[in-house]
């Protein structure tokens, strides 16, 4: 889909009668939407040389633009600094794959994108599936506070985890020959295989990850309900206007679905 025709999907989402003040004021107090952005998610947001772009990027500013007001993007380059941040306040919305840990602090929509999470191993491996990968002295690498370290502390029983800051370094360190698996996003993944000739792909995913719109829940309950309401009827006009399609094809993310 071309630039020309997303724009167009983008403005005819933000057009319509003007959102209630007390819809602004619940999503945007400071009179300005500060939307976080998680680079360390590349089927969502990417940098670039004509500034950030992605999905995320996109419904941010459509949402500005719905409710009247200027967007600041927040960068951040994993998902684990996003919620490192919530206690201070710093932003409005935020993207992320739904997690009940998470759900402490962020009340989340509806998903809008469904991607997967999968494992990496070196060529040598004996492994061949996912279940093989959770057994005692098999060490897996994660970016800190993913959606798939979050997963994984509660799934593998085992199987022990490595934490690095991002996923970037966590792909760099199992590059280097540290750790036994290396789990990721399965786009991310691929192409960090593609990169290295040694390393492949266990089949399928071991995980479902639905990536949401969030809004901090540290907030009066009228406006928490307000905000998040407002956020739901703004996911849904997205999907089903293709506003959520033609963002991720613009970026080449093919491989990621709309969520029903």
């Amino acid at each position: 889909m071309s630039v020309k025709t997303l724009v167009a999907a983008l403005a005819l989402l933000a057009a319509g009668p003007a959102a209630a003040q007390d819809a602004t004021r619940a999503l945007a107090p400071t009179g300005t939407l500060r939307a976080a952005i998680n680079y360390g998610n590349p089927v969502l947001a990417q940098r670039g040389p004509a500034g950030p772009g992605g999905v995320s990027v996109a419904l941010a500013r459509a949402l500005g633009a719905r409710l009247g007001v200027p967007v600041q993007l927040i960068e951040f380059n994993s998902a684990g600094a996003v919620t490192d941040a919530l206690a201070a306040g710093g932003y409005d919305v935020c993207f992320l794959a739904i997690d009940p840990v998470r759900g402490q602090g962020l009340a989340f929509t509806a998903p809008y994108v469904l991607i997967e999470g999968a494992y990496a191993v070196r060529g040598a491996s004996t492994l061949q599936a996912n279940a093989e990968v959770d057994r005692a002295g098999t060490t897996v690498l994660v970016a800190r506070g993913s959606a798939y370290d979050l997963y994984l502390t509660r799934a593998l029983t085992q199987a022990t985890l490595m934490r690095l800051p991002t996923g970037e370094e966590a792909g760099a360190a199992f590059a280097a020959g540290r750790g036994d698996v290396l789990a990721g996003v399965k786009q991310a993944m691929g192409g960090l295989v593609a990169a290295n000739p040694g390393m492949r792909l266990l089949p399928g995913a071991f995980m479902a990850i639905e990536q949401a719109m969030a809004t901090p829940r540290d907030r009066v309950s009228g406006d928490l309900a307000e905000a998040l309401a407002t956020l739901q009827a703004f996911i849904a006009e997205a999907k089903a206007t293709g506003v959520v399609a033609a963002a991720l094809a613009e970026t080449g993310q093919h491989d990621a679905r709309v969520a029903n």
